[in-house]
């Protein structure tokens, strides 16, 4: 715990065998009161090293995609009652170090949600960045500020906090199942007001870091686009999308009567709920009972879907 919150650390992992065992071991599990690992079908031993490892993975039977991984990872951390919860990609690429310091901010009410960012205070190509991943993520990032009428440094961090309350009140299982989740949900933040703080994260790229193709970078690099252009769209009053539909009263009154601490909910030490079975919502407010029966799917409609943990931009 800090400053009394309690701390759940969500892993969205998918064939991450090699870099796991370095991720956990820099977990501060002073702090850390649970340790969220949620596997993507991966096809390595990711599950069985996560078991010799002490923690207990809940498992996609077939791969659903980097999004739908954190709505089971977010789903199961606010079920725990999870206080701030902080994702953090198994792959190594973001420093386990900083989960303390961007839950302290947090913790101690300066912001709602954190991002670790590899831009802000650095100079990512001299450390290790490839230069065109570089430019995508400033031309990316400068169209965003533009668009959602922010300054940040970097939307495409792996590595972020949130505040239970925000989390809680945000309807996450509206984004995408894919890697835009990660841009939607900031989108969400904003638009509710959020208050949204940088640490400088080192930037790490190793040969056992995941990383996606070009074809599904520059979908990703279409996706986010698009996102930025549906927030300016609706904040207008010209178009209305299911996943910004969110009153911002009633999540920013929530912020502020409550705080950082969502209500635990009341099944706290109960087994998660295998994917396939309905998502429970009890005691969470504003979000969506899971809308699709996932074990129903194909698994030759999911193969393809994408790593849960993979580099993007």
């Amino acid at each position: 715990m800090i400053n009394g919150h309690r701390i759940s650390v969500v892993l969205p992992a998918y064939n991450a065998e090699v870099t796991l065992s370095r991720t956990v071991a820099e977990l501060d599990q002073e702090v850390i009161d649970e340790i969220v690992l949620v596997d993507d079908a991966s096809t390595d031993q990711t599950v069985p090293l996560a078991r010799e490892l002490g923690l207990e993975p809940i498992l996609h039977d077939v791969n659903l995609g980097y999004g739908a991984n954190q709505k089971t990872c977010y789903r199961r951390a606010l079920e725990l009652g999870a206080d701030i919860i902080v994702m953090v990609h198994p792959d190594y690429q973001y420093s386990p170090l900083l989960v303390p310091a961007m839950a302290s901010m947090i913790a101690y009410g300066e912001y709602d949600m954190v991002l670790g960012s590899r831009i802000l205070a650095q100079n990512s190509v001299a450390r290790g960045m490839p230069r065109y991943k570089y430019v995508a993520n400033r031309f990316l990032t400068s169209v965003e500020n533009v668009f959602l009428q922010q300054k940040l440094s970097e939307y495409h961090t792996g590595l972020r906090a949130f505040s239970s309350t925000l989390l809680a009140g945000l309807p996450f299982e509206r984004n995408s199942d894919d890697f835009v989740f990660d841009n939607q949900i900031i989108a969400q933040a904003i638009s509710v007001g959020a208050r949204i703080g940088e640490v400088s994260c080192p930037t790490r790229y190793q040969a056992e870091s995941s990383s996606i193709n070009l074809r599904r970078s520059i979908k990703y690099g279409f996706g986010v686009l698009r996102t930025s252009g549906q927030y300016r769209l609706r904040k207008y009053g010209l178009r209305q999308y299911p996943y910004l539909d969110i009153d911002p009263a009633s999540v920013r009154i929530g912020l502020q009567t409550a705080g950082t601490t969502a209500e635990p909910a009341a099944q706290v030490g109960e087994p998660a709920a295998q994917v396939g079975e309905p998502a429970r919502t009890d005691g969470l407010p504003g979000r969506l009972a899971w809308e699709a029966d996932v074990a129903g799917r194909s698994r030759s409609e999911q193969h393809g879907r994408g790593t849960a943990n993979a580099e993007i931009i």
